[in-house]
């Protein structure tokens, strides 16, 4: 069953929304903006709590405003694996399937900002802007997960390890989060045991591999969900990747 919880009875307006520029809604008109404002809801989910299980109805889609979830698929036999992640102004859920392909779970407090799904893909037809910005969004996942395929196929435990921090800290100058000079600060989505098995390592491996970035001055930890990357350049070199597509000056 979906876990419905308590919509929020204030709607904040879309220009003063802080994933704005990069939400499916990014390209849209004020008028678009204004027939969307007629579908949409919010719901908020605490770290821990199912949004939808893999083969349950989904009647809305949403972006991710602020939080983390994880996407989890299972086996026959029980085994579960994690495929993937949204992050604040990933989209969720796809229009035209009546169904959730994957169980999402919130992996921190999360905000949504949603809407009903048949009504969002009557707009999707009526709305050229709305359906090109989602047609980019997903080719952007396609991207991300030819990347990962790369990730989890042939770079080594600290590659994997130094590819996710970059990630994590490229997204958040796309939301134009202002960092302190020199440094960036992130916070992990997942826990150890959860990035141990997202990116097909022991838990004992990505303990050591932190801890050994850690002495080298590459990063600092701050309790068990925060770090604090010391040098950008130097954990970009460490994950085996090039520099195009760095961090926004």
């Amino acid at each position: 069953m979906l876990n419905l919880v308590d919509r929020t009875t204030t709607k904040p307006g879309c220009n003063d929304c802080p994933i704005r520029e990069r939400a499916v809604c990014a390209h849209c008109e004020s008028d678009e903006l204004a027939r969307l404002e007629s579908t949409k809801f919010y719901r908020k989910y605490s770290a821990g709590q199912t949004i939808i299980w893999a083969g349950e109805p989904m009647e809305f889609v949403a972006s991710v405003i602020t939080g983390m979830a994880s996407l989890t698929q299972q086996m026959e036999d029980g085994r579960t694996q994690m495929v993937g992640m949204l992050l604040p102004s990933d989209f969720l859920g796809r229009p035209g399937r009546q169904t959730a392909t994957y169980t999402v779970t919130a992996t921190s407090d999360l905000h949504l900002c949603c809407f009903h799904r048949k009504p969002f893909e009557t707009l999707m037809v009526q709305t050229p802007h709305l359906a090109m910005r989602l047609l980019e969004m997903t080719l952007d996942e396609l991207d991300a997960a030819r990347d990962w395929l790369l990730l989890l196929g042939r770079k080594t435990a600290r590659e994997k390890i130094a590819s996710f921090l970059v990630f994590l800290a490229r997204r958040e100058a796309a939301l134009g989060k202002r960092q302190p000079q020199g440094q960036i600060t992130i916070g992990l989505p997942l826990t150890r045991e959860a990035l141990a098995d997202y990116l097909g390592l022991t838990l004992e491996t990505v303990s050591r591999q932190l801890n050994g970035m850690k002495r080298e001055g590459m990063l600092q930890l701050e309790g068990k969900r925060r770090v604090i990357l010391s040098d950008f350049d130097m954990m970009l070199a460490e994950s085996g990747d090039d520099g195009d597509g760095g961090l926004p000056i």
